[in-house]
């Protein structure tokens, strides 16, 4: 049975003590949030999901594109690059987070920290994307299963569309677990072809030779790409930004649920922290084999058939005669798309809600089930998921591609506001007069107070990692089109995909303002010491002991 009414806020009272005195509902974890949603997702389901995210078709099949465009060094520089940017990211993320675990996690930090019209144009963004991105997944998920067979797409996009349905109206903890096995499955996989990747390198298949650096020296570490000399290696390099930014995206949604997680203010942080060393080794590796394997001037590394064929991990096993690797990439990968749609729903849906909460989209978009689940936000995302009908004609496939290059840049964007997030929550500390310590989740890493000689407290060293993942990431989102602006490759899809998101983000955050009047938050009005009562007072805010065996596990220990 459906709950479609308002909490009994009596009775929320009593369950949920306010922090000292502060309205119902101008709590930073709105009430709502604590009664309707169910807090169903464990630690481990919370940092596998972030792996699931992460570990994708970028990995399996975008690798290839990335050899031949940036050569085998390029690819490996442009990974680890991106990969310090992702680790900022995610460390400002765990630390505003572990404050404010609420649902729909930085565009509701937003709206505290920056701006609540920030909040309404990025939560929106956050929305179409997200909910975009399910029909685009599924067409993706149905060209990997007409790779064993010729049957009518329209049948298997029915199937998947019950199934992702299925997953997201059932109880939250259901995703949780079949997202933690989609997780296994991808962290098997990856460390079973770098393991491949490595005997056949080494020469340990026989009949084939040692390869070692050999494709590194010959046709080189670098590739030249649109220029000549270093600046045509530079561009390559370059280039493999967004292939890099697209392979990591989904690490930022760990939190998006993050009123439906069993002590989100030490589990979220705790993933934040581990799940991007985990990743960031995973890439490395991979691209690292890759660049052994396979050189950078391979023709096959230009198969944009969207199955297993194209990636650098099957031609090399190909090459080296085995046979089973093209059936077994192309199932995990097929897994991976149907990951990605589910927390497409995911982070759709719970964006939705928390918008809804905060009087950004219509009241009903609140109405739960008895379990705890959105149900009208998954009404809406199962009506955008029938889009993916269109990839049965091409002309219709073609005109849903241009709808989804819309948010192409949106991971960016979101990254971006993370980062401001943050910059912002420590800014408003420093104004003030309030430790860093205090929080409930600091890390070192983004910046140290110490107690100035009037007994304030002065921060000694900046928040550099959210500075620089700042501008980092806005430098990618104005450079992530940059071969359309030289001679002869012009594209207006490709220019679609890199720039029209920002000036639609624009217009709405400008047009939202100056309807609603909006203001960015004074730093001294930003309500930390009421979040801060909050987090004191939250009864499950309490640290996550280890022991025994649990202790060697590596993944989500």
């Amino acid at each position: 049975m459906a709950n479609e009414k308002g909490p009994d806020t009596t009775a929320a009272q009593d369950k949920f003590p306010l922090a000292q005195g502060v309205p119902l509902d101008v709590q930073i974890v709105d009430v709502q949030e604590k009664q309707n949603l169910s807090r169903g997702l464990k630690q481990r389901h919370v940092q596998m999901i972030a792996i699931a995210g992460a570990i994708g078709t970028g990995l399996f099949l975008g690798l290839g594109s990335s050899i031949q465009t940036g050569g085998p060094l390029g690819a490996l520089l442009g990974y680890l690059l991106v990969g310090l940017v992702v680790c900022a990211v995610q460390f400002a993320l765990g630390e505003v987070s572990a404050l404010m675990p609420v649902t729909g996690s930085f565009v509701r930090h937003a709206e505290v920290l920056v701006d609540p019209a920030l909040a309404f144009a990025i939560g929106w963004n956050v929305v179409y994307g997200a909910f975009m991105s399910v029909p685009s997944e599924i067409s993706a998920a149905v060209v990997l299963i007409q790779y064993w067979t010729d049957t009518s797409a329209a049948i298997w996009v029915t199937v998947l569309i019950v199934l992702s349905v299925l997953v997201a109206v059932l109880f939250v903890g259901v995703y949780g677990e079949v997202e933690f096995l989609f997780a296994i499955l991808k962290i098997l996989l990856v460390v079973g072809v770098v393991i491949m990747g490595l005997v056949i390198d080494l020469g340990g298949v026989p009949g084939q030779p040692r390869l070692g650096f050999h494709y590194w020296k010959h046709p080189g570490p670098f590739v030249e790409y649109i220029a000549q000399g270093s600046w045509g290696r530079f561009l390559g390099f370059w280039a493999v930004m967004n292939n890099a930014v697209y392979s990591f995206s989904g690490v930022e949604s760990l939190s998006m649920a993050a009123a439906e997680t069993r002590n989100p203010r030490q589990n979220i942080p705790k993933a934040c922290k581990r799940v991007f060393a985990r990743i960031t080794i995973f890439y490395l590796a991979a691209v690292l084999v890759v660049g052994m394997l396979v050189p950078s001037d391979d023709p096959r590394l230009s198969d944009d058939s969207g199955t297993a064929a194209q990636s650098p991990f099957v031609i090399a096993a190909s090459a080296a005669g085995i046979k089973a690797v093209p059936s077994i990439v192309n199932a995990v990968v097929l897994t991976s798309a149907w990951s990605a749609s589910n927390q497409s729903i995911l982070a759709g849906t719970r964006t939705l809600y928390g918008l809804a909460l905060k009087g950004y989209a219509p009241k009903f978009f609140l109405w739960t089930t008895r379990w705890g689940v959105p149900y009208m936000c998954v009404l809406l995302q199962v009506a955008f998921s029938l889009l993916a009908y269109m990839c049965v004609s091409n002309g219709a496939l073609t005109v849903f591609y241009w709808l989804l290059d819309l948010t192409a840049a949106g991971v960016l964007i979101s990254w971006i506001t993370i980062a401001l997030n943050h910059i912002r929550l420590m800014r408003a500390l420093k104004a003030q007069e309030i430790s860093p310590d205090e929080l409930p989740w600091h890390n070192r890493a983004t910046g140290k107070t110490s107690p100035s000689f009037m007994g304030d407290y002065q921060l000694t060293r900046p928040v550099f990692s959210s500075w620089f993942a700042l501008v980092a990431c806005i430098i990618f989102l104005l450079t992530g089109g940059f071969t359309v602006f030289t001679k002869g490759n012009w594209d207006p899809a490709s220019f679609v995909s890199s720039y029209l998101d920002i000036p639609l983000v624009l217009v709405v955050y400008g047009g939202y303002k100056l309807i609603r009047r909006t203001k960015i938050v004074p730093l001294k009005e930003v309500p930390l010491r009421q979040a801060l009562d909050e987090a004191y007072q939250d009864p499950d805010n309490v640290p996550i002991q280890t022991s025994g065996w649990s202790r060697l596990n590596i993944l989500w220990g």
